[in-house]
């Protein structure tokens, strides 16, 4: 028998749940059957508010649990100050990549730096 472990609780509009949207967490216990677990949540994407039911077998508190991110703090200002990618930018990169050698002048660029 194998359990299926649920990954991850989403919103409608995809945003993943993490334990700072909950705002009600209980079990739902049943005499004959499968007891569940009832959270109430806002989605912190589309404010709208949301609930599932999920299966006492199927239910870890480490759904809940927001990944943590691989940057650093420094890394994650240094992204910050760059700002957004321009459309300009996103078709030079995408013509840059037809050329034959682009993904070797690509790894000296970053190796400069």
């Amino acid at each position: 028998m194998s359990i299926q472990k649920t990954t991850a609780i989403r919103c409608h509009c995809g945003q993943r749940i993490v334990a700072k949207d909950v705002l009600q967490r209980s079990w739902y216990v049943r005499v004959f059957g499968p007891s569940f677990m009832y959270l109430k949540f806002r989605c912190s994407r589309c404010k709208r508010l949301g609930e599932r039911f999920i299966e006492q077998e199927k239910w870890d508190d480490s759904i809940l649990r927001d990944i943590p991110s691989e940057l650093t703090q420094e890394e994650k200002k240094r992204f910050g100050e760059l700002g957004k990618i321009s459309i300009d930018e996103e078709i030079d990169f995408h013509f840059e990549l037809e050329k034959p050698d682009a993904l070797q002048s690509l790894i000296r660029a970053v190796e400069k730096n």
